[in-house]
C-alpha cells in the first residue's frame, strides 16, 4: 500500500521502482533471494554507498571490542579511551549515551548545509582538520545530562569510530573484514571511507555491493551467527542493539544501539539519508536491502520504503 504522503494507491515491486528512485532493491528470507532488481544501469558488482547504515556497522564493532576486553565498560567516558578527548563534553559522555544518540551535547543535524554535520563532514570527508580530536572540537556545548534526552548526531558515531581505533589499535575496516564479512560469507570486498588521520568515519562510509549488505542483516537476524553457526556477534550484544533505548517521534518506536526499531519491536533496520535502509526481521529470517538516489536527504519516499516493507512481511514473513 502505497503511501499517503505520496498519493497512496496499491502497487507491485514494479510499481514501487517507477515512482522511487532505488538503485538496488533485494528481498531475502533466509538464504533465498526473493527480489533482486537493479535500475539506472547498476548491477550486482556495484558497491552502493551505506551513508548512515554503517551507523550499525560500528555499534556491531562496539560489541566486538567488549567481548574482546578491548572495551571493559559502556559506562566508561569516551576519554578512557581517547586521551584526547578529556576536557571535553564528548569525552566525559559514556559510551553507552553515543550508542543510543542521547550524548546531551549540541548537534544540529538538518542537513541544509549550514548545519553541525556540515561542519563535521568538512573536519571528516573534506579533511579540513587533521581528523579525531580535533574534527569534533566545535561541538562541545552540554545542553542536557548524558542519557536524559534523544538528539541524532552523526559526532556521537564518529566519536564512537576514535574508541574503537584506540582501544582494536587496529583499523576499523581491518576488524569488520576479519569479524564479520568473512565470515558472514560475503561475496565482494567493500571499502570504507577515512578521516585524515586514517580512522573510518564511523558514521557513514561504507561501500558494498547489495547482496552483502543484505547478508549483514541476515547476520542480525540469526543473533550474530553466521551460515554455519558460528557466533560472530555476541547474541547478547545483538540483543541488546536491537532494543529500543531511546523514544523518539516518527515512525520509528525508538532507538537501540545506532539501531533503528520499528513500533512492533519485532524488526529493526539499519537506515541512511536519501533511501539506504536494511529492515530485518529476525523471527521470519525476513531482509530487505534498499539503496536509492532520493534528491533530497528529506525525501518523503521513505514512507514509500517502509510501506513496502509492511507490505513484503505481510505477503511472505
Amino acid at each position: 500500500e502505497g503511501a499517503a504522503v505520496l498519493g497512496g494507491g496499491r502497487y507491485d515491486i514494479d510499481g514501487y521502482l517507477d515512482r522511487n528512485p532505488a538503485t538496488g532493491l533485494l528481498v531475502a528470507r533466509g538464504d533465498t533471494i526473493l527480489v533482486e532488481r537493479y535500475q539506472y544501469a547498476r548491477t550486482p558488482a556495484h558497491r552502493f554507498a551505506s551513508f548512515s547504515m554503517a551507523k550499525t556497522m560500528t555499534a556491531l564493532l562496539v560489541g566486538i571490542a567488549q567481548a574482546e576486553g578491548a572495551i571493559a565498560s559502556l559506562d566508561a567516558p569516551a576519554s578512557a579511551h581517547v586521551p584526547m578527548l578529556a576536557g571535553t563534553e564528548y569525552g566525559a559522555t559514556p559510551l553507552r549515551h553515543l550508542l543510543t544518540m542521547s550524548s546531551g551535547v549540541r548537534f544540529r543535524e538538518d542537513y541544509d548545509g549550514t548545519d553541525d554535520s556540515a561542519i563535521l563532514g568538512r573536519n571528516t570527508i573534506g579533511r579540513a582538520t587533521p581528523g579525531g580530536a580535533v574534527a569534533v572540537a566545535p561541538f562541545n556545548d552540554r545542553i542536557a545530562a548524558p542519557g536524559a534526552r534523544y538528539y541524532y548526531a552523526s559526532a556521537e558515531t564518529y566519536v564512537l569510530a576514535l574508541v574503537l581505533r584506540a582501544a582494536l589499535a587496529r583499523p576499523l575496516s581491518a576488524v569488520l573484514a576479519e569479524k564479520v564479512w568473512g565470515p558472514m560469507g560475503a561475496e565482494a570486498t567493500a571499502t570504507w571511507m577515512t578521516d585524515a588521520s586514517g580512522t573510518e568515519l564511523g558514521y557513514m562510509g561504507v561501500n558494498a555491493v547489495l547482496r552483502d549488505y543484505a547478508r549483514i542483516g541476515l547476520l542480525m537476524a540469526r543473533g550474530g551467527a553466521t551460515p554455519s553457526g558460528r557466533q560472530a556477534v555476541p547474541e547478547a550484544w545483538i540483543a541488546a542493539m536491537t532494543r529500543a533505548h531511546v523514544a523518539q517521534a516518527g515512525r520509528f518506536y525508538g532507538y537501540g544501539y545506532q539501531t533503528w526499531i520499528f513500533p512492533d519491536r519485532e524488526s529493526f533496520a539499519f537506515q541512511g539519508v536519501r533511501g539506504q535502509v536494511i529492515f530485518v526481521h529476525p523471527r521470519s529470517q525476513l531482509v530487505m536491502a534498499h539503496t536509492a538516489v532520493r534528491p533530497s536527504s528529506r525525501d518523503q519516499g521513505g514512507a514509500d520504503a517502509v510501506a513496502l516493507w509492511n507490505g513484503v512481511r505481510r505477503a511472505v514473513g
